[in-house]
């Protein structure tokens, strides 16, 4: 099979400063304006609220606990916080002991399992009950990750390492069987979603595009941009959006600038197949 080049995307929303994180939750698009310092939810007629002012350092990612609370990861100060009927944020978890470094990324399974990833490359498992401990580290910058519908398999990007990497995930959340996934070759992953035919969707930042790969690395669409794909997240009614969120990108040395200049955007685009697995609640 050839790749394909999908039609030019929608712009659903313009002016957000770094957008981050996207999820879909109860029929909206949510996500993180890490410079804005917000969390933002989007209905599919373009209508965007900010849920939640977040006065917190960047990075700061979202997800949820199945049918349950806000969790928002404090990546700045090493914290899962859990947000309260209220809106107010509490502590859920420390991740402090296990590195003091910024923690980044976070995906909630369906037993209710939270893997967050950061700090030196190590992923943290926090269970219902609480408990934290590490299940996997030696990452090339962690970022986006997924979980299969069965939650048997979870997915983690590795930035600098231009590959998914796979686990397998036994019942106590423990991951082992670490492989290569997709190795992406140029292809450097950031957010990344499951589809419902196995396929994994990765946001590129230096390549500026949002790219569908089979496992091994058969890229099977591309969706080409104009600017640094970060994140992307498959939603939608029927969930055969693909969510794509871009800003231009001038490097870690000028983020404030960037933030400020809030070129980022919201895309969307139909997708070939629906979402599946999680992130989603």
């Amino acid at each position: 099979m050839r790749p394909s080049s999908l039609t030019a995307p929608h712009t659903m929303l313009t002016g957000l400063s770094m957008g981050e994180s996207p999820r879909w939750h109860q029929g909206r698009l949510w996500f993180s304006d890490w410079g804005a310092q917000e969390i933002i939810a989007v209905d599919p007629s373009g209508r965007s609220e900010v849920v939640l002012k977040a006065p917190l350092g960047l990075p700061f990612c979202i997800d949820w606990l199945p049918g349950g609370p806000l969790l928002v990861v404090s990546g700045s100060a090493g914290l899962l916080l859990r947000r309260e009927p209220g809106g107010s944020l509490v502590t859920y978890a420390d991740l402090t002991s296990f590195s003091a470094a910024g923690w980044n990324e976070i995906v909630v399974d369906g037993r209710g399992n939270a893997y967050v990833n950061g700090g030196p490359g190590i992923i943290a498992l926090v269970t219902p009950d609480g408990a934290v401990r590490q299940v996997a580290d030696g990452f090339a910058f962690p970022n986006g990750m997924a979980i299969t519908p069965d939650n048997a398999t979870l997915i983690i990007a590795e930035s600098h390492g231009r590959k998914l990497t796979a686990f397998t995930i036994a019942a106590d959340g423990t991951l082992s069987d670490r492989r290569v996934w997709a190795d992406l070759g140029s292809g450097v992953p950031d957010g990344i979603c499951i589809d419902a035919e196995g396929a994994v969707w990765y946001a590129d930042v230096p390549n500026q595009c949002c790219v569908r790969v089979r496992e091994g690395g058969q890229v099977l669409e591309t969706v080409n941009l104009d600017r640094g794909g970060f994140a992307c997240m498959l939603g939608g009614p029927d969930r055969k959006t693909l969510f794509i969120i871009a800003t231009e990108w001038r490097g870690m040395q000028h983020i404030q600038e960037v933030a400020a200049a809030r070129t980022g955007q919201l895309l969307t685009i139909e997708a070939p197949a629906p979402g599946a697995g999680w992130p989603f609640n």
